[in-house]
Formats: C-alpha cells, sequence, structure tokens
C-alpha cells in the first residue's frame, strides 16, 4: 500500500512521516509484549520477586509513555495528513490535465476525470490514514511475536512461524478476489451515476411518455446491473473469506493445544504458558482484522491505479525551442492523415487558407470536417504530413502561444453559471469597456443583452439553460472578437437556429472575416453562411473533393452542389392540412 501511494508521487513525505510513526507504534508494542517475559518469570512465583520485576516494571512503563506520546502525534498528524494527501493529489491530477491535448476529453475520460477528482482522491487520503496504521500494526507485530516466542520454546515458534504464511496465502486469495469485486463495482457504480444524471436531466421527456416514476430503461438496466454485480462479489468473496478465517481459527487451536502439552509435559512453566496465552491472543487479533482491511485496501489500491492512469497520459510532447511567435494566421495542410483508430479519418488532405480569408468546410457526416478544426487546434497531432500555420509547423509552436491565437465557436455552446459579462470577459479579463462594447456589437449580442431584465449582469444558468441556442453562439462568438485571436474556429454555429438568430449568428461570422489579419474557418451548410466564404472545401470520407468559391462550386455538380441542393429541398417542405383533416 505504501509503496503505491510512493509511485503515485504525491506527497511522499507525508506517506513516509506516518508509516514510520505506525512502525514505531509497533515496535514498541513488541518491546511490551517481550517484557511480559522476565516480568512473568519473576511474579509468577510462589513467593514474588518484585525487586527483580522492577527494572522491568520501569521500562515497560517508560514503554507505555513512548506509546501514549506516539500516539497522541499521530492521531492529529494523521487527520491532517488524510485532508492534504487528498488535497494534494487532487491539485496534481487538475494540474496534469490541463496539459493533456484536448483530444483526451473525451466524455468517457471526462467521467474519468470527474470521479478521480473526487471519490477516488478522498478516498486515497481517507483510507491511507484509516488502514495504514492497522495494516502496519498487522504486519509488525505478528512478526515480532514470533522473534519473541523463539526465546520461549521453539516449537511454539515454529507453529507461529507456520501460521503466518499459511494464513498470507489463504488472504492473498481474498484480496485478489476483492480487488476483482471492487473494479466491477466501481464500473457499474460510474454507469449507474452517468444513468442518475441521465434520469434528472430527462425530466420533461419520461415525464411526458409517462415514465416520471419508473424511469428510463436505461436506468433500470443500470440499477439492476449495479445489484447483480455487487450480489456476485459477496458470493465470490464468501468462500476465499472463510478460508481465512477457518485457517487463522485452526491456527490458533494449534496453539492453544501445543501450549496446553507443553504445560502439563513439563517442557514449560507456568509463567511462560501465560506468555505464550497472551503472544497467541496478540498473534490471531491483527491476523482476524486483516480480512477486514483487505477488501478496502485494494480497493484504495485500485482507486490510485485509475488516478495514476491519468498521471501516466502524456501531454503531447513540445519543441525543444518551441517559436512563441506567429507572423501571420496563414493555415496551410500539406498531405495530412490523422485517424482515431484503425480507419482514417483523414487521408492526404491538403488546402491553404490565407489570412482575411473566411473557408467553409463543407460534407457529409463523417467525412472529417471536425477533425479538421480539432488538428489545427491540435487536440491532436497528424499520423503523417504537415500542418503549417504562419508558416510554422504546428508542432513546433509553444502550446500557451498557439492557443492565445485561436478561438473556438462550438456547435454546443458551453457557458458558467455566472453573469454574462463573467461569461465573455473569460475570453480577455483586462479587456476595456471600449474592446468589450465592440464585441457586443460585432457579435449582434449587444441586442440580446438590451432585452434582459438586469443586462449584463443576467445570470445564464448552469451550461447556459437560461439562454436560447442562438443567444449563447452570439456570447461564444463576442468571446472570439474580445479574445482577438486571428485564428477562429467554428463548428456548425448557425444549425438548428430560428430565421432571426441564423441570420444574426451568420452577420456576426461575416465580421470576424472582415478582419484582414484574420483566418475564420467554418463548417456549415447554410447558404446565408456559404454565402459569406471565400473559399469553400468539400470533403467526403476524409478526402477533400472539391476547393473553390460556393458560386462556382454550385455550378460544378459535384458533391458540394449535390449537397447544396438537398438542403434547398429539404427547406422547402412545409406541412399543410389535408381536406377533410380533422380540426
Amino acid at each position: 500500500m505504501i509503496l503505491n501511494l510512493f509511485r503515485l508521487g504525491s506527497n511522499p513525505a507525508l506517506v513516509y512521516r506516518l508509516g514510520i510513526l505506525t512502525a514505531l507504534r509497533a515496535l514498541v508494542q513488541g518491546i511490551l509484549l517481550a517484557l511480559l517475559i522476565p516480568i512473568f518469570h519473576a511474579l509468577l512465583q510462589p513467593q514474588p520477586d518484585f525487586a527483580a520485576a522492577g527494572p522491568w516494571l520501569t521500562g515497560a512503563a517508560v514503554c507505555l509513555i513512548i506509546y501514549w506520546l506516539l500516539s497522541a502525534i499521530a492521531t492529529p498528524a494523521g487527520f491532517a495528513a488524510s485532508i492534504e494527501l487528498g488535497d494534494s493529489l487532487r491539485h496534481r491530477v487538475m494540474e496534469h490535465v490541463t496539459r493533456l491535448p484536448l483530444g483526451w476529453f473525451t466524455p468517457d475520460q471526462k467521467a474519468r476525470l470527474s470521479r478521480a477528482a473526487t471519490v477516488d482522491t478522498t478516498a486515497i487520503g481517507h483510507l491511507a490514514v484509516e488502514l495504514g496504521s492497522p495494516a502496519i500494526t498487522a504486519t509488525i507485530v505478528p512478526l515480532s511475536i514470533i522473534v519473541i516466542s523463539f526465546f520461549i520454546d521453539w516449537r511454539m515458534a515454529l507453529v507461529f512461524a507456520a501460521i503466518a504464511p499459511l494464513a498470507l496465502l489463504t488472504l492473498k486469495r481474498a484480496g485478489d478476489i476483492a480487488s476483482k469485486a471492487d473494479e466491477e463495482l466501481d464500473a457499474a457504480s460510474t454507469e449507474l451515476a452517468g444513468r442518475a444524471i441521465e434520469l434528472g436531466q430527462a425530466q420533461i421527456v419520461l415525464r411526458a411518455a409517462g415514465q416520471a416514476e419508473s424511469g428510463s430503461a436505461r436506468m433500470q438496466s443500470a440499477l439492476d446491473a449495479h445489484r447483480d454485480v455487487y450480489r456476485e462479489g459477496l458470493r465470490q468473496s464468501m468462500v476465499p473469506d472463510l478460508t481465512y478465517t477457518g485457517t487463522v481459527t485452526l491456527g490458533f487451536t494449534a496453539i492453544l493445544l501445543l501450549g496446553a502439552w507443553l504445560l502439563t509435559s513439563g517442557e514449560i512453566g507456568l509463567a511462560d504458558a501465560v506468555v505464550l496465552l497472551i503472544l497467541a491472543v496478540r498473534f490471531m487479533e491483527p491476523l482476524g482484522v486483516q480480512i477486514e482491511l483487505i477488501g478496502a485496501l485494494r480497493a484504495m489500491d485500485n482507486a490510485v491505479a485509475r488516478v495514476r492512469s491519468i498521471l501516466d497520459t502524456k501531454p503531447l510532447p513540445e519543441a525543444p525551442k518551441p517559436v512563441r511567435h506567429i507572423e501571420d494566421a496563414s493555415i496551410s495542410f500539406e498531405d495530412v492523415t490523422f485517424g482515431y483508430s484503425d480507419a482514417p479519418a483523414l487521408e492526404k488532405v491538403s488546402f491553404d487558407c490565407a489570412p482575411g480569408t473566411m473557408t467553409a468546410l463543407v460534407g457529409p457526416s463523417g467525412s472529417g470536417k471536425t477533425t479538421v478544426t480539432r488538428l489545427i487546434a491540435r487536440f491532436h497531432d497528424v499520423d503523417s504530413g504537415t500542418i503549417r500555420i504562419g508558416g510554422h509547423d504546428l508542432r513546433q509552436l509553444d502550446s500557451v502561444a498557439l492557443m492565445e491565437e485561436i478561438a473556438i465557436v462550438f456547435q454546443d455552446v458551453y457557458l458558467f453559471d455566472t453573469t454574462i459579462e463573467e461569461n465573455l470577459r473569460i475570453a480577455h479579463p483586462e479587456a476595456t469597456e471600449e474592446e468589450f462594447a465592440a464585441a457586443a456589437r460585432a457579435a449582434r449580442l449587444n441586442e440580446v443583452v438590451s432585452r434582459l431584465p438586469h443586462g449584463w449582469q443576467t445570470r445564464v444558468g448552469e451550461g447556459g439553460a437560461q439562454l436560447s441556442g442562438g443567444e449563447r453562439q452570439r456570447v461564444s462568438i463576442a468571446r472570439a472578437f474580445l479574445k482577438q485571436a486571428r485564428i477562429v474556429l467554428i463548428d456548425e454555429a448557425s444549425s438548428a437556429l430560428d430565421p432571426e438568430n441564423e441570420r444574426a449568428v451568420a452577420e456576426a461570422i461575416a465580421n470576424l472575416s472582415s478582419d484582414g489579419r484574420r483566418t475564420v474557418i467554418v463548417i456549415a451548410h447554410r447558404p446565408v453562411t456559404l454565402a459569406a466564404a471565400d473559399q469553400v472545401i468539400t470533403l467526403d470520407k476524409g478526402r477533400v473533393v472539391e476547393i473553390g468559391s460556393p458560386e462556382h462550386l454550385r455550378q460544378s455538380g459535384g458533391v458540394f452542389a449535390r449537397l447544396f441542393s438537398q438542403y434547398e429541398c429539404a427547406r422547402s417542405w412545409r406541412i399543410e392540412a389535408t381536406e377533410g383533416a380533422s380540426q
């Protein structure tokens, strides 16, 4: 356990200090047990020899005082260490993930991070202290008793020594099963937590479907799976746990029988027999505790492994001498190939985007449009080929300098549960009032704010729930203006918006591209957005199939023309009441 905590590397001095204090307390217990031999030899006689027992009793009293002092130091130190260990580990995890590539933050990874930063780090800090002391004591005290028993009778010492490895073997088996059960239960608990959040978010849909009480089928399935996993874990643990308990019980019985035989046969005296009985009880007591600790210890080891897996994730490599200044916002793809798995998402993609232009990416779903924007922001590194920004290989750019030059407008905008002004100022906290107002006007955000009861101080709710999709998009675009980034990546910002917001967002995007220093790349299919593009790049199955102006590609009869025609056809759909339909 301590070794795993050291490997975790989170404040090892705390673990070392607690381990030393606990080990010293256990050694003092061993010394106290050893002192029983001369004390009982002096006192358990027809005529007790108090003079002979005096020095040993004094030594025992000193040991008791030392033990109490160590306990007085270790107990508050343990509570403080539990909090500090969990907190330092939590900070280390959060600091580490800020250096991980943005492509790492998938939904599954974010769930792992959430659990690691809350449940796992807290459990590690708590269990390391709560379990560390009894675990170390349960190891050192039995070893001390084996050594002490050699000074009484070698046969009894051998029995003690034989019980320990047998108990450890059965304990290891119980621990392995407990570890596997904990991993399965953790996976089931994570799934259940996700379904519980989903249940809360989907209340409107569930109530409309009349399933508010029973919940979704996925929630019911998660509950059933969690119960089954828990029950199966208990069933699998039953036999190993009973085997360990039986081994310890048989060992204790063997010690009693051997001790009784040695006493009745005259091999040992009464004093030695009493000491051996006390040693046997103290030997078996920590061994019995081990079966209660093993499950929690393995659970902590699993938590350490989960945190370790995050900390072992390597950030994208940084150049030895990174470029910290980008001359212009030109973007160039040169034979870029990239895949999330075996199948490439992009294959031999090449194109150029000049500063002061807006490029629209179009293509069917899964064609690689979003992958292009993610690679520009260096969510991932390319498998082959080169992406250049300002003439420099993207991999040679300083990551901080790169992100200062890039603003991203996602399709699903996330806003923090604070005011509109604070959400906007995240992009540039030191912005002047004039810069702030100019960004709001350019993104048509001032129109939204003028309608709100508290203006800029209106709270947007969790995730921006108090604003419409189009209003959230305007906040996101205003951030791009306020940040004054020279590269803006927009992921289908006008999809699924009402006509008013669609026009406002399209105008805001056009305003972005009007700056001659700025390069805008937008994923879009709406004519109102495509009309403002300087060039359109059509992607299909990860390859560039067309490049040209919107008007030229519409006349070419290619993939873009087909997609544009399908969208125009869809826009013309109308739902009309047939004659004789019920009113």
